[in-house]
């Protein structure tokens, strides 16, 4: 089930938080309606995948309990065998398929087997339960508060990735209120806008010059103008359906009482791509210096021969989280050089000009997601030669022309909000409470979320939308 749905938004949700109103004298009732509404929202789209997540929720419970009971070699084995479980049950259904189709054994559509929605997110939640429970900075929980945990319909299918001690007070003591639920609606009604309006927008941009790039240049000719405009497209499509998965969640979560932590910080105005892995995808980045960088020994190690490995390991397991292809595998590896070169030149300390930096990241993370979006390396090699005008393509593009002047304001507006412009004007209202024109955005505001939320559903009661891309992973 889609957030960005006429199921979600007109069914599921109102009655789902009309419950959970209703027996707001009880926690324990209010749990387990989340709880059961949870599961109904996974079910929606994956009615037998389901299982295999309540089988996720059983074993991993089952596993922090006894961890947490054990002490010795048996705590040790019985965590290793939960990790090498949880990972056996990840590789088999995301990526069985795409090591048979390497190995020339069988191709991917022979072996059938769908793959389950968020499995990503869902299992490395669990796997972070458990690890935790081993380390001690979480206490075994009952198969009820875990399963909650873990299937929490906000976060469930494309994060943000939750550490289990951030909430678990929340889960028993979270308090709700008023003006919660309104920041909530509000958040999530611009998490919405951002979907709906802008993230489709530049999706059809850019599905339609990657599709024209994989087709070949005997067939169709994309000009370097049209190739630089699908991949800014991309670029924008990615951050804003991301982004407003995360808005929308943390939004649904705080309408519950739950408050989750920020995944996205602005990631387009960092000024290094170590600045911009701590501003995107934020909790994945977190997850995996927490339970993979600094279990290796991170970069407090006396041989920086090991520092590098540790880098590579984790780049590597961060492309190939991304999904069962080569073109994330070399995007994973493509940020580690870069991040290792960063390193070594002592970059960014040794450039002044804070514009110049901007651009690199910019021009570095825009190639980075012309590989992500590619069907393979081959057409992501062929899109690239597009772009710097090598394919007997040319430079100027009268589709493009049309394009940029067809959606020139949604491409305005895409600068304009993947830029802190508007919080710092929000925070600048606040910080006078008294003036005139704090009052009168004061009034305003609930009026343009409320346009805003109208515009969005009657976008998709026409039938404009697409799957949120991080769906996938």
């Amino acid at each position: 089930m889609l957030f960005s749905s006429i199921v979600f938004l007109c069914y599921f949700f109102p009655v789902v938080f009309l419950l959970y109103y209703v027996f707001s004298f009880s926690r324990m009732i209010q749990n387990i309606i989340l709880l059961i509404a949870s599961l109904i929202f996974y079910a929606w789209g994956e009615p037998v995948y389901v299982f295999l997540m309540i089988g996720s929720i059983i074993v991993n419970s089952g596993v922090g309990y006894l961890v947490g009971k054990w002490e010795g070699i048996k705590k040790k084995v019985i965590l290793w065998i939960d990790i090498v479980a949880n990972i056996a049950v990840l590789f088999v259904f995301k990526y069985l398929g795409f090591v048979l189709e390497s190995l020339e054994i069988m191709k991917v559509g022979e072996l059938n087997l769908p793959l389950p929605i968020g499995i990503s997110f869902f299992t490395f939640q669990a796997l972070s339960y458990v690890v935790d429970v081993y380390w001690g900075t979480t206490k075994p929980e009952n198969p009820f508060y875990v399963g909650l945990y873990i299937s929490f319909f906000p976060q469930l299918i494309a994060g943000p990735i939750i550490q289990y001690n951030t909430v678990a007070d929340q889960i028993r003591n979270r308090k709700t209120s008023f003006d919660k639920i309104a920041v909530g609606l509000c958040r999530f009604t611009t998490g919405l806008g951002k979907k709906v309006l802008l993230s489709n927008c530049f999706a059809a941009i850019a599905d339609n010059v990657f599709q024209w790039s994989a087709i070949g240049t005997d067939k169709v000719t994309v000009p370097a103008m049209l190739a630089w405009l699908g991949s800014i497209a991309y670029t924008m499509q990615i951050y804003f359906d991301f982004s407003a998965y995360s808005d929308m969640a943390i939004g649904l979560a705080l309408c519950f009482g739950f408050k989750f932590g920020e995944n996205f910080n602005y990631p387009y105005i960092a000024t290094s791509v170590s600045d911009f892995w701590k501003r995107w995808h934020i909790s994945l980045t977190d997850w995996f210096r927490e339970y993979v960088y600094f279990p290796l020994g991170g970069n407090r190690v006396s041989n920086q021969d090991y520092m590098v490995r540790n880098m590579f390991v984790v780049w590597l397991c961060t492309g190939i989280w991304h999904g069962a292809n080569w073109t994330f595998i070399f995007w994973g590896l493509y940020y580690f050089v870069l991040q290792l070169a960063e390193r070594f030149f002592e970059y960014p300390d040794k450039i002044q000009s804070r514009l110049l930096k901007h651009l690199y990241v910019l021009l570095v993370v825009n190639a980075g997601w012309v590989v992500f979006r590619a069907n393979d390396l081959y057409q992501a090699g062929r899109f690239f030669l597009n772009m710097l005008g090598m394919n007997n393509n040319g430079f100027y593009s009268e589709t493009a022309f049309m394009l940029i002047r067809e959606n020139w304001v949604f491409l305005a507006l895409g600068v304009v909000f993947s830029s802190p412009i508007a919080r710092n004007m929000n925070e600048m209202l606040y910080k006078k409470p008294d003036s005139l024109v704090n009052r009168v955005y004061t009034i305003c505001y609930p009026v343009v979320m409320l346009l805003l939320l109208l515009i969005s559903v009657s976008y998709l009661a026409s039938g404009t939308y697409n799957p949120f891309i991080y769906f996938n992973f």
